[in-house]
């Protein structure tokens, strides 16, 4: 299917979705994120990797300062502060770039907004209702993504098998009545199923095969399944050797009309996109498409 046509306000933006996937490239100003082991480490490297995404075909970029592996203790909103902000003023401000700061907390997410954020990306679920009243002060857009554990914690409940899509469900309308109870409008809302968070890999399979029934909620789905667990379970690979599993994912996510494809390797997610539109007569390459000579063979 293909994505039914959405409208999102965030912070005085408006933008129509459904016409084909957009794509948000990972930043993280962290130093010990799950996928790239903080890599990446200096506010230039950081503005220069939003950059080269942006050339890639990013239409947005996602700035986190907390890391969601499970084996550190939460950062205080300070120094989250310190890291996010000069990075989301730069990525705005020089780069022209739209941005989303991944964050479950309010101080956080306002301090991200006026830097020039318009989109907040909350891993929690909502579990600090304060901020929704951020976003509804701002106009900023909000993710809200299921889970059922706090941010930091794992959650592996094989209870929950064969019924993972109507808990999926059930938990994204309570959390969407809580945001409009708060203040926030229903155009400002983002919908994330939660790929691997508070489900075992099967449940989050299972969860992603039933994807399009995200739609009944109305509202845009994001889609997160970069690099994630149930790709290295069935694929056996680490994180960094996830991107052939992480597309076949993709694959399935455009499918099923997904709106925003969260991504490390956003070069390799838009040249798949680029193929697929136009396999599958999204897109029309011309009679004119041709390959330029110097990209017809490499030597060495």
């Amino acid at each position: 299917m293909s994505a039914p046509p959405r409208t999102l306000a965030a912070a005085g933006r408006r933008l129509e979705l459904g016409d084909r996937p957009l794509l948000m490239g990972i930043v993280n100003a962290t130093p010990d994120s799950f996928s790239d082991g903080g890599g990446v480490r200096t506010l230039d490297q950081r503005v220069a990797l939003a950059s080269s995404m942006l050339e890639a075909g990013a239409d947005m970029i996602d700035i986190g300062g907390e890391s969601g592996v499970t084996n550190r203790p939460p950062v205080d909103p300070e120094e989250e502060i310190k890291r996010v902000v000069p990075l989301i003023e730069r990525v705005t401000a020089e780069l022209g770039a739209l941005v989303s700061v991944d964050t479950y907390k309010p101080s956080v997410a306002r301090a991200a907004i006026a830097a020039g954020a318009c989109i907040v990306n909350d891993v929690s679920g909502l579990l600090d209702p304060g901020l929704a009243d951020v976003c509804a002060d701002t106009g900023a857009a909000l993710v809200l993504m299921h889970t059922r554990v706090a941010p930091k914690q794992k959650l592996l409940d094989p209870s929950y098998d064969g019924r993972i899509v109507d808990d999926v469900l059930t938990f994204l309308r309570e959390r969407m009545e809580l945001a409009l109870a708060r203040g926030v409008a229903a155009e400002q809302l983002i919908v994330d199923p939660g790929p691997d968070f508070a489900k075992t890999p099967s449940q989050t399979v299972e969860m992603l095969r039933s994807l399009d029934r995200i739609h009944e909620l109305e509202r845009p789905v994001l889609l997160a399944v970069s690099r994630k667990d149930f790709v290295g379970a069935i694929t056996r690979r680490p994180p960094r050797q996830r991107l052939a599993g992480t597309l076949a994912a993709l694959a399935h996510g455009v499918r099923a009309g997904a709106h925003i494809l969260r991504v490390h390797d956003v070069a390799e997610a838009a040249d798949f996109l680029a193929v697929s539109s136009v396999l599958e007569g999204r897109r029309e390459p011309g009679s004119e498409l041709r390959l330029d000579q110097d990209l017809r063979w490499e030597q060495g």
